[in-house]
């Protein structure tokens, strides 16, 4: 099987044809290409001032000590890509035939709640060179054991996809752990005096879910290198956790300048989303970001955990209009549907 095999058609046509896909917005340039140094937080020896330094000037900042095996990661970026190197069709029929929770997307990081793809409005035509599975933790333990077929091939498919969710919901646990960790000292220095209850809220562990991304690789020279992998945005989330390969490619908007951020082995990047921008009353900030293939010759894989509040939970603040949960995600992603990108926050201003 070739390669491009394993890539969705509209992938196949940029890579082969060289041309990168229409963006729905002109962005800044990345003034002089330069890599930028993230602040660096020890989750083993939290330091308060470092933590508020990061959230308030950052919104982004570098994990390290975060007690995630090294061996854990090593296997799950493994099975990984072997999942993802599977034919386009293969992806599509095993997490369809199987009634999994777990689903596949590609051409849009912008799903619905089930994990389905959104289309995107006026921008529909338009493609993000991403492609992944979206799992959400709760739902893991639904997804039905491998069984024996008589296909060969698909006997081995159903086998990688089991060791996937044995090693899925170890990390879980791993990832679930920095961010609820990280959420009560972030809470601290905000001096937010919060219940336990109104804490769970803010931060739903139920809510977590991880979506592991493939940015294809280019043989076609530089133009099809500069194709978005992701489109500039924010999360939505209130902590978003990555780990990510040594590819790189992720970009951070620090004042009104693009910088690239290099991965660094054996660390994670924790972004703060729009809830806790809300929650912080905007002293906090949630970090515009992309991604960019910048080594065009191999595959970037990552794996990113997503955290929300309950859906029910009632958000105030000074500085926008009490909302919940679903009454953003809603508005998001009927912005999504009807002009093709998100709003986000702006959509809730007195």
């Amino acid at each position: 099987m070739s390669i491009s095999d394993s890539y969705p058609p509209a992938f196949r046509r940029v890579i082969n044809d060289g041309d990168p896909p229409a963006t729905p917005e002109i962005e800044p340039v990345l003034v002089g290409d330069k890599d930028i140094p993230i602040p660096v937080i020890d989750l083993e020896r939290l330091d308060k001032e470092i933590l508020t330094e990061a959230c308030k000037e950052w919104g982004i900042f570098r994990l390290e000590n975060h007690g995630v095996p090294l061996a854990l990661t090593s296997k799950l970026q493994e099975i990984s890509e072997s999942l993802l190197s599977l034919p386009f069709e293969n992806k599509r029929e095993l997490f369809t035939a199987v009634k999994s929770p777990l689903s596949y997307f590609w051409g849009t990081p912008a799903l619905n709640r089930l994990g389905d793809a959104l289309k995107r409005g006026t921008q529909a035509s338009n493609v993000n060179m991403v492609e992944g599975f979206n799992v959400p933790l709760s739902s893991l333990s639904k997804l039905p054991a491998s069984t024996s077929c008589d296909d060969d091939d698909d006997d081995a498919q159903h086998s990688r996809l089991e060791s996937f969710r044995v090693l899925m919901e170890e990390y879980g646990r791993h990832i679930t752990r920095i961010a609820v960790t990280l959420f009560h000292a972030i809470a601290q220095t905000l001096n937010l005096e919060l219940s336990g209850d109104r804490r769970s809220e803010y931060l739903s562990e139920s809510t977590g879910l991880i979506r592991v991304y493939r940015y294809p690789s280019s043989s076609s020279g530089e133009t099809a290198g500069e194709a978005l992998g992701m489109e500039v945005h924010t999360d939505s989330s209130v902590i978003s956790v990555l780990k990510e390969d040594e590819t790189g490619g992720l970009e951070i908007m620090k004042g009104e300048e693009w910088f690239r951020v290099e991965p660094v082995a054996n660390t994670l990047i924790v972004s703060l989303g729009d809830m806790m921008q809300v929650i912080s009353d905007d002293a906090y900030k949630s970090v515009k970001h992309r991604v960019k293939k910048k080594d065009i010759k191999r595959d970037r894989y990552s794996v990113c955990y997503f955290v929300f509040p309950q859906r029910d939970c009632v958000i105030k603040s000074s500085k926008y209009k009490p909302f919940t949960y679903s009454e953003f995600e809603a508005q998001v992603q009927a912005d999504i549907q009807s002009i093709g990108t998100k709003i986000g926050l702006p959509r809730f201003t007195p």
